[in-house]
């Protein structure tokens, strides 16, 4: 569908909404600005930006901070995001852990609340949420809990295909198919609801806490139970008209064997815990959120040579495509192993053919904590306060 421009008049609500986000944008980018460099930096006069500025404090989005004295003029006053202005809530569900969280607006978690399991079932990530929610908010004031915004919803699409890969049966799995998880957890919460694929919310959360502060552009790679990924182009995560940009688990990639396969077959932490059961290790670890695996390191580094080859290749693949100058790797793992994957793909990239492709940055993401719940909560946000490009089109 053609996009058209912005029709003068009818659609000034819109362009009011989208300056607002991104004067909201550039303040959490800096921390905190005045009202004049805001002003240059948007383009907009300094009446305009007054007046925007006033109805975002009014709200409560937004606190002033001590003036300070330049050479010349009026001191100027910093601005700054309220962290009580705005609270979200986040619900990531992965093939092998499920957490619950509640951020506030400067993106800091103020409860958590999780659940492991051997795979995921309906009946049990809606009694989590039953059993969880109330103590979730048990932290925010009545006034506070006014300001809660919404549920996101962080989980990989149609789980119903993996249930071999997953160690359940068909049965087991087929409710995900069957229900509507929207309309399951409007049963629990009066918050709107949003949801998107888990990897694409992991590169969400990076753009606005992580690389997405010095990159306008770039994939995002994220390595979990499966390996998916995200597009970021001009400041903005771009899903794709079903959802599924950025998948890089359905990437053609060539197998040991020679024959075409799927990126998703040789790139996954389901391929380590499958190594690992081979060789008698327990793999509870994988999905505690530990932050060490050191103890591991003969076989998480085996395992890293091993991906970071058809990585390789997809990433190639990716930029010939569009001319990516940064891919951002992130997975379900510490940061240390995700430092070695990063050091084995700018290895492996080396032995590509890279003719006709400007060779991209391999950059760690910067996020410690799990991506994917982080992203889950800052879903809403992306429906009321993010930047949003396509706010000034109509469709």
């Amino acid at each position: 569908m053609n996009q058209k421009p912005l029709a003068a008049g009818a659609n000034q609500s819109k362009l009011r909404e989208y300056n607002e986000r991104a004067i909201l944008s550039l303040i959490r980018k800096h921390g905190s600005i005045a009202k004049a460099n805001l002003a240059k930096l948007m383009g907009l006069s300094a009446q305009s930006m007054s007046v925007i500025m006033r109805g975002l404090e009014q709200e409560g989005l937004l606190l002033k901070g001590k003036a300070q004295k330049g050479n010349v003029g009026q001191p100027s006053i910093p601005m700054r995001l309220n962290p009580d202005g705005v609270f979200t809530i986040g619900l990531k569900i992965g093939r092998r852990r499920a957490e619950l969280i509640l951020m506030d607006f400067v993106g800091e978690q103020r409860a958590v609340k999780y659940l492991t399991y051997r795979y995921p079932t309906t009946h049990g990530i809606l009694s989590f949420v039953a059993d969880n929610l109330t103590a979730l908010l048990l932290c925010l004031s009545k006034e506070q809990r006014k300001r809660i915004i919404g549920l996101g919803v962080a989980m990989p699409f149609e789980l119903w295909n993996w249930a071999e890969t997953m160690g359940a049966t068909q049965q087991n799995v087929d409710s995900w198919h069957q229900i509507n998880i929207e309309t399951e957890l409007n049963k629990l919460c009066n918050y709107p609801i949003t949801i998107q694929n888990d990897a694409t919310a992991a590169c969400a959360a990076e753009l606005v806490f992580g690389r997405g502060t010095e990159l306008p552009n770039f994939s995002y790679i994220f390595i979990g139970f499966f390996i998916g990924g995200g597009v970021v182009l001009n400041h903005s995560v771009y899903s794709g008209s079903q959802g599924n940009a950025g998948a890089y688990g359905s990437m053609p990639v060539i197998g040991p064997d020679g024959k075409t396969s799927q990126l998703i077959n040789h790139a996954s932490i389901a391929l380590l815990e499958k190594q690992l059961d081979q060789a008698a290790v327990p793999t509870d670890f994988l999905w505690q959120g530990l932050d060490d695996w050191s103890q591991y390191d003969e076989y998480t580094q085996r395992w890293v040579n091993y991906i970071a080859k058809y990585i390789a290749f997809a990433v190639v693949s990716s930029c010939s495509v569009i001319d990516f100058s940064h891919i951002v790797i992130d997975g379900a793992f510490p940061s240390s192993v995700r430092k070695k994957v990063v050091i084995a793909l700018q290895r492996e990239l080396l032995q590509q053919n890279l003719q006709g492709i400007l060779e991209p940055s391999i950059k760690e993401a910067l996020l410690e904590h799990d991506p994917r719940v982080i992203g889950s909560a800052c879903l809403p946000l992306f429906k009321r306060y993010l930047l949003d490009q396509n706010l000034l089109y109509t469709m």
